[in-house]
């Protein structure tokens, strides 16, 4: 059974359980520490706090940095920085020079941070690149991480053995498996 997520749990027992994000934003404020940032980012903080006990700030940047990017005018030739956001400018610039059908997708904001120093016009390629695999018959995207129920339900309907099964049985397995302690990928049986 799964335990209550408290600073007296020990490291091990916390990593070995799925937590919501809601569950991991409301250990942080509980505790004083920032609830902001992705589910890999609040896992990491409580990590450290429940081994350390110390509590960890996100990285932040600067509001100079932030005007800076704010105010600079977007072209093709705009270079990716480590700065980079998926903001509504960036957002309208894309879907100015690419079309209504641009989004941040996972793929896109993954290479924004993978490619520090290239360009817009790189992101414009990398996007069409993408929209070309997507075609293809054998495509899937790449689920992030912190997706785990994504993934589960995806294994689960992959396994033959589960052809014809209902979607409502493959969450009542996903519910069994993330109570569990260890991993929550699907394993076939």
């Amino acid at each position: 059974m799964r335990p209550s997520l408290t600073k007296e749990m020990m490291v091990k027992d916390f990593t070995n359980f799925y937590w919501l994000k809601e569950e991991l934003q409301a250990f942080c404020r509980e505790h004083g520490m920032s609830s902001s940032g992705s589910k890999l980012e609040l896992t990491k903080r409580i990590e450290t706090f429940l081994t350390t006990g110390e509590r960890t700030k996100p990285a932040r940047k600067s509001n100079n940095q932030k005007r800076a990017a704010l105010s600079a005018d977007l072209s093709l030739d705009t270079v990716i920085t480590e700065n980079h956001r998926c903001s509504q400018q960036a957002r309208a610039f894309f879907n100015e020079v690419i079309g209504p059908t641009f989004h941040f997708s996972t793929y896109i904001q993954t290479y924004f941070k993978e490619n520090v120093g290239k360009t817009y016009r790189d992101a414009v390629a990398a996007w069409y690149e993408e929209e070309k695999r997507k075609k293809q018959p054998t495509y899937k995207n790449e689920i992030a991480p912190q997706f785990e129920y994504n993934q589960f339900i995806r294994d689960f309907f992959a396994d033959p053995k589960n052809k014809g099964k209902s979607r409502a049985v493959a969450i009542e397995s996903w519910n069994i498996i993330k109570n569990l302690p260890g991993s929550n990928k699907y394993i076939s049986k």
